[in-house]
C-alpha cells in the first residue's frame, strides 16, 4: 500500500501533504493510515456515552456514503476523553485502537496487529502500535494521547 506522505503536527492536530519540489511524496510506512485511523473521531455509536453529556456523536460525514457496510473512518478514543485512569478504560481504548485499525487485516495490507494501552503519566494515554506486514518485517509505533487538551503525539 503506497500513500501520500502526510506530516503530521499532532500536538497542533494538524497534518498536510509533503512535497518534493512540485511533486508530492509517496509514503508506504502505513503512518498516514495509522494516525488517520487513530486520532480522527471515529462517529459513535448509539449506545456509548458521550462526554460531558454533549449529544454530539462526532464522526466524518463521509461514512454515510461508504460503500463497505458500516465502515466508519476514525476511532471512538475521543469517547475516554473524560474517563478515570482505570484499569477498564485501557481495555475500551486497547479495543478501540484495534477496531480502528481492523481494516488493515481485513483488506490484507497487514497480518497481524497488536496493541497495547498503558498510562505514561497523569492523564496520559499511551498506544503501542505493532503491526507486521506480509514479507516485511514489524513496525512499531507509539503515541501518547493528552486527555486535558485532546492531544496525540509520536514517542
Amino acid at each position: 500500500m503506497t500513500d501520500l506522505r502526510t506530516k503530521f503536527d499532532l500536538s497542533q492536530l494538524s497534518g498536510d501533504l509533503s512535497k518534493n519540489g512540485l511533486l508530492l511524496e509517496q509514503d508506504d510506512s502505513l503512518k498516514t493510515a495509522v494516525v488517520i485511523s487513530l486520532f480522527t473521531d471515529q462517529r459513535a455509536k448509539l449506545d456509548d456515552f458521550i462526554p460531558g453529556n454533549s449529544t454530539d456523536l462526532r464522526g466524518w460525514w463521509g461514512d454515510a456514503w461508504s460503500e463497505i457496510s458500516n465502515k466508519r473512518i476514525g476511532s471512538r478514543l475521543w469517547l475516554l476523553s473524560r474517563e478515570k485512569q482505570l484499569p477498564d478504560v485501557l481495555v475500551r481504548a486497547k479495543q478501540y485502537a484495534e477496531e480502528a485499525l481492523q481494516w488493515l487485516i481485513d483488506q490484507g495490507i497487514v497480518n497481524t496487529i497488536e496493541v497495547t494501552a498503558t498510562f505514561s503519566a497523569t492523564s496520559v494515554l499511551a498506544l503501542q502500535i505493532q503491526i507486521v506486514r506480509p514479507y516485511k518485517s514489524a513496525i512499531d509505533y507509539k503515541f501518547n494521547y493528552i486527555w486535558e487538551t485532546g492531544d496525540a503525539y509520536a514517542i
